[in-house]
């Protein structure tokens, strides 16, 4: 308004004498200045229209976080679109959003940005998680910026997504082509179908997990929801999500739907938001942000702010996929323990075929090895540090088909040598493992607590017999040796050494305690050195009060590997009762224990 009035101004002191000046001057002058009125008083009610939704966001937004910060977190919201700015509303409000929030709560510090450097290692590893918002097109398109993203996730960190961001990494035309396979895995799914001309289709959204952690927001009710709807196809897959939210097939009008529409699914599972692990990384995506609109309602804002808390590390939340959802694994989860086949188990076979048949198990975790064991026919080669990319992603590709995820890894043998050590932790950063288990020398002890504190991956001393292990056969070794040292220096017991050289288990968990990280756990038919694998709860192995012992101390290992060393090509029938023995023994304990939620 202050240059309004400088310019009429002006007018009034060129028109003291109009005479002198030619009518069209002045007519152009005027109309000048009739457009700028226009234009200032449409920048009033564009102010006034962004006070207003501010105001409205401000009133929806959580007066706090959900969680406290474990430290101080830094979360990278990224903005950059290619040959589409159809989200550029939501994307501006959503970010400016999440920046307020972060600012107001103490729950992080947010870096808003479109520059593709930010993707430079150096710069990512600076933050906790990574908000694509409403990303489409290839926003990044350097390979090596991609591969940091990956492993920066892989790895451990957080990635975000919401609505545009499941055809981010493509080829931008319709349909878009696809750019980078691997991040369609890595979100959950890829595409953009929806309903024609319908921006704001009117649905309910039905809560698919309604005690979940972050679905708090909700009270446990469905909820009516307009905005534009994609329904997704491969690869997403609920034996790879958590799926939150879907859309109430009963409730929403799905008549205009015919056969061949692309947004028909023969299963009517039409999931709207969904979380998991992908490697060690958290992932949090959600459908619904083409509107800037989801971010003035304040059950939609705490659960996008709560999926920010979680991506960034300081939410727990129970991350099993959907389909291996049962009473059993969810009292596994209250518990806070994972079971899963130790690849030993199979090594008569290739990993490949290991995965398939843990598959067939209904597990969702394997464990790996670094030798006895081709990866497949197509790999001749073990499994370690020596593959290329290329066929650690077609291992990766591999578990994703079977909904699996390999929390520990056996390495036989650490090097010496400080960039070969460190070649180790880098792989296993790539396939998200989250613990060795391993037998070190002692004085191997300070170079892997240096790299697992920088790669976050823990070191589970294991045990062989006294002449295999001589300085980790017994808890007590394993307990002097961790002395003094980083939380993430611990025990790997395999019970079945122990139980055949005449280790009472109970007694060293009770020596151990919190410092067991992982278990490789056996049950055998008789207390001797002759003693041989069966089925858990079977033998002599006081298989049940073992696990009422972890449960008494709160011990929650990185995985209870099944490692059945007998019977080596018909163990499916054994290997499915100690499952079953499992299943009934957590079932009674999550009974006696307080309801958390506790992700391990």
């Amino acid at each position: 308004m202050h240059l309004l009035k400088l310019l009429i101004n002006v007018l009034s002191l060129i028109s003291i004498d109009c005479k002198s000046m030619p009518m069209f001057f002045l007519r152009f002058l005027t109309s000048i200045i009739a457009l700028f009125m226009v234009d200032l008083a449409g920048a009033e009610e564009v102010r006034a229209s962004d006070l207003a939704q501010w105001n409205r966001i401000e009133k929806a937004m959580p007066a706090h976080a959900s969680a406290k910060p474990k430290k101080t977190r830094r979360l990278l919201i990224f903005n950059r679109n290619i040959e589409y700015d159809g989200h550029r509303a939501s994307i501006t409000i959503g970010s400016e959003a999440f920046q307020r929030f972060g600012k107001k709560s103490g729950a992080f510090d947010a870096t808003i940005t479109e520059d593709p450097a930010v993707f430079d290692r150096d710069s990512l590893r600076q933050f906790d998680a990574v908000f694509l918002n409403n990303n489409i097109g290839s926003c990044v398109s350097e390979p090596e910026r991609r591969k940091n993203l990956l492993e920066f996730v892989t790895g451990g960190g957080g990635l975000m997504g919401v609505h545009g961001t499941s055809i981010a990494f493509t080829t931008w035309q319709w349909p878009p082509l696809e750019d980078w396979h691997e991040f369609g895995h890595m979100l959950g799914a890829r595409g953009a179908n929806h309903r024609g001309g319908y921006v704001q289709e009117q649905i309910v959204m039905d809560l698919d997990d309604p005690g979940h952690p972050l679905l708090q927001s909700f009270g446990g009710k469905s909820y009516p929801w307009s905005d534009e709807i994609f329904r997704f196809h491969a690869p997403y897959s609920r034996k790879n999500v958590r799926v939150l939210l879907k859309i109430d097939t009963e409730k929403t009008d799905l008549s205009s739907y015919k056969p061949g529409d692309s947004c028909l699914r023969s299963d009517s599972d039409y999931a709207l938001a969904w979380i998991r692990n992908y490697g060690k990384g958290r992932v949090f995506y959600s459908a619904l942000a083409h509107s800037p609109h989801v971010f003035e309602d304040p059950h939609m804002l705490r659960f996008y702010f709560d999926g920010a808390q979680f991506v960034l590390g300081d939410l727990p939340a129970p991350t099993t996929p959907s389909d291996f959802l049962t009473p059993a694994i969810r009292a596994q989860e209250k518990l806070g323990w994972r079971i899963g086949i130790e690849a030993y188990t199979f090594h008569k076979y290739s990993l490949f075929e290991a995965i398939e048949k843990t598959a067939e198990l209904g597990l969702h975790y394997i464990g790996g090895l670094s030798f006895m064991q081709q990866v497949s026919k197509e790999i001749p080669k073990n499994f370690d540090q020596h593959l290329s990319d290329d066929e650690l992603l077609q291992i990766r590709m591999k578990m994703e088909s079977a909904g699996l995820r390999m929390p520990v890894y056996y390495a036989q043998s650490i090097p010496n040598d400080e960039n070969a050590c460190r070649k180790l932790f880098a792989f296993g950063n790539k396939m998200g493992i989250e613990t060795f288990i391993c037998e070190p020398k002692p004085e191997q002890l300070d170079l892997l607590e240096k790299f697992a504190s920088e790669y976050e991956i823990n070191i589970g001393l294991h045990n062989h017999g006294p002449d295999i292990s001589p300085h980790l056969w017994r808890p007590e070794q394993i307990r002097a040796l961790c002395e003094g040292r980083s939380s993430r220096i611990g025990a790997a017991p395999d019970i079945g050494y122990w139980l055949r050289q005449g280790i009472d288990p109970i007694e060293g968990i009770r020596m151990l305690k919190n410092r067991i990280v992982a278990i490789q756990m056996h049950d055998i038919h008789e207390l001797s050195a002759r003693g041989h694998d069966v089925p858990w709860g079977s033998g002599n192995g006081k298989s049940r009060a073992l696990f009422e012992e972890l449960h008494r101390h709160g011990i929650k290992p990185t995985m209870i590997g099944i490692e059945y060393s007998r019977e080596w090509l018909e163990s499916m029938p054994k290997l499915a009762k100690c499952i079953e023995f499992f299943n009934t023994t957590t079932l009674d304990l999550a009974d006696s224990t307080p309801s958390h939620h506790e992700a391990p």
